[in-house]
């Protein structure tokens, strides 16, 4: 499934988030589109030297991961980072094709679509956040949705540092 626009086809809770979530990962792989394998893997940021295209996509796909497979259901966290690397998903997206992060996420994002239809936004996450709060389904969507929009904005002006382009 791909957005072009925000508006969902119904106007209940769930499709309206499921397609506010569902556009903003779509802005962010449209933000990769005609991008070389090189400019891909470039940092153009000199006080955020992780902050790269490849980076950013795979930040959001090991994000969603961690939200829905982690909290959500209670799985153990088999994502790249560890206590002293923090942020290795960003660091190690160098070392894989942009086509390849893309390809992952939008995988991912399927089964998450999947995931969401089949429980209830009420459901109540598995794990505890900070402080012992257990956050329901709904307010993942919602924090996916905020973590992916905000995300596309350093997409934006990483894609437009690299070759100039600029969209919606």
């Amino acid at each position: 499934m791909t957005r072009t626009d925000d508006t969902p086809p119904a106007w209940d809770e769930r499709t309206q988030l499921t397609t506010f979530l569902d556009y903003a990962r779509d802005t962010a792989r449209a933000k990769c589109e005609g991008v070389s394998a090189e400019n891909a893997r470039k940092a153009l940021l000199p006080g955020s030297p992780l902050m790269t295209l490849s980076g950013l996509i795979n930040h959001l796909r090991w994000v969603e991961y961690y939200w829905f497979r982690v909290v959500f259901l209670g799985e153990e966290d088999q994502g790249p980072w560890t206590e002293d690397d923090l942020d290795r998903e960003m660091r190690i997206a160098v070392d894989f094709p942009l086509a390849q992060l893309l390809d992952e996420y939008a995988e991912q994002s399927a089964r998450h679509r999947e995931l969401v239809a089949a429980n209830d936004l009420d459901a109540q996450a598995k794990r505890t956040v900070r402080d012992g709060v257990r956050v329901d389904l709904r307010w993942i969507l919602l924090h996916l949705t905020e973590e992916t929009a905000r995300h596309n904005g350093h997409l934006d002006i990483l894609r437009e540092l690299l070759d100039g382009t600029t969209g919606d």
